[in-house]
C-alpha cells in the first residue's frame, strides 16, 4: 500500500480543487489482493482505484483516461 501511495503522489495523479455544485464526486477505495506464487511464495498487492461508476458521460466528464498499467 506504501508502494501504490508513493507512486501515486511521485506522479502527480491528481489535483485537489473545489467540487462545483453541480458535479457529483468520485469516491475511491482500496483493492486488496494475495497472489500465490508456485514456490507458494505469497505476495501482497494493493491498489488505489477510483470508482466512476457514479459518473455520467458528458455530465460529470468529458475526458477519459485510461491507466497504463
Amino acid at each position: 500500500m506504501n508502494k501504490e501511495y508513493k507512486l501515486i503522489m511521485k506522479n502527480d495523479v491528481w489535483d485537489v480543487v473545489p467540487r462545483p455544485k453541480d458535479k457529483s464526486m468520485v469516491t475511491s477505495k482500496w483493492i486488496y489482493k494475495i497472489k500465490y506464487g508456485v514456490d507458494l511464495n505469497v505476495e501482497f498487492k494493493a491498489k488505489f482505484v477510483a470508482r466512476g461508476f457514479s459518473q455520467k458521460e458528458g455530465v460529470d466528464y468529458d475526458e477519459i483516461f485510461a491507466p497504463i498499467v
